[in-house]
């Protein structure tokens, strides 16, 4: 008889174990989230799996999930970038200041706009690695000047009737799904498989993790962090081009709060504010996941103004479980 408690405590131990180590892989556990609240939603609205609906959330989270791969790798090594939504609008005024006052085409004015993103990411790079300036405030202070210039450009009024064939970048559609869906598609995968597989990117987990100690083993820490930003600027000024395409003109409010929302998602999605850990795929489920958050809040009718408030909520929630999860493990 107390052989066969034995087995049966045994069984359960294994199981409860199991268990958990399954719910403590963070995309997993995120994706049961995401799951649970989709379920929710369809019992709640019955809008929810409407075509249109679910078009628009994945059209508008597209925009988000770019950005949040070049955040990713950011937290992933220790920093972050508060300037990415005036990075993306800046982008979209070039791109638009180049089109309909200098008379370039649409291939020039892309290229006009990605070049914009990598400068501002190699400032945030520079001002970082080299001055040793915080990140807080670098970026916040880029951003400041960013905005400042996209109001220069578009005399605070916007830049708009752009030319059809740039806009069809972001208003095309193939198989009933628009472009900017595929894109963010393409650059996710591609963002988890050379984090996961090329050396470069694997530094970033060593920076973050101790960067002194990366230092002494040999890594070009200066290099992986300016790298780094001059990327983030780049997916940012990707994310800007195919926003104002989407809205055919350059807004002078386009990313007003973006870096918020996309920094909560990645903390999400399990990467840290401290450094070190992270995914894409993982960011890619604190998106769709903050996603849900507030598209449910428009079909529930709740106050819109409700949504900045989740959003900040959320991030401040989600620190805290990750510094008291730190806390945790440092303590064992």
């Amino acid at each position: 008889m107390s052989t066969r408690v034995s087995k049966e405590g045994t069984a359960a131990t294994g199981g409860s174990r199991a268990l958990r180590r399954v719910l403590e892989q963070r995309e997993l556990s995120i994706f049961l989230v995401v799951l649970l609240v989709a379920v929710f939603l369809n019992f709640a609205s019955r809008n929810f799996l409407n075509p249109a609906n679910l078009n628009a959330l994945a059209l508008g989270l597209s925009f988000n999930a770019i950005t949040a791969i070049g955040m990713t790798i950011l937290l992933i090594s220790g920093g972050f970038d508060l300037s990415v939504g005036a990075t993306l609008a800046l982008a979209g005024a070039v791109a638009g200041f180049a089109m309909t006052k200098l008379g370039a085409n649409w291939g020039e004015a892309i290229l006009l706009g990605l070049l914009t993103g990598a400068a501002v990411g190699l400032v945030n790079g520079l001002i970082i690695a080299k001055v040793g300036v915080n990140p807080l405030i670098t970026t916040l202070g880029i951003s400041q000047v960013a905005r400042g210039v996209v109001f220069l450009l578009t005399s605070g009024l916007g830049i708009p009737n752009l030319p059809d064939i740039f806009n069809k970048i972001a208003q095309g559609k193939l198989f009933g799904l628009q472009f900017p869906i595929y894109f963010m598609l393409i650059l996710v995968i591609l963002g988890e498989v050379l984090l996961r597989r090329w050396r470069f990117f694997r530094q970033s987990y060593f920076i973050g993790g101790n960067e002194r100690s990366a230092r002494l083993s040999g890594i070009n820490v200066d290099r992986v962090k300016i790298l780094n930003y001059m990327l983030m600027g780049i997916l940012a000024a990707v994310t800007g081009l195919l926003l104002t395409a989407r809205l055919g003109t350059a807004s002078v409010s386009a990313g007003l709060g973006v870096e918020l929302q996309v920094i909560a998602a990645c903390v999400i999605g399990g990467a840290s504010l401290s450094g070190g850990e992270g995914s894409v795929v993982g960011s890619l489920l604190g998106v769709i996941l903050m996603a849900l958050i507030l598209n449910g809040l428009n079909l529930l009718g709740i106050n819109p103004y409700w949504q900045t408030i989740v959003v900040g909520g959320v991030l401040v929630l989600t620190a805290s479980a990750d510094a008291l999860s730190r806390r945790r493990g440092t303590s064992k």
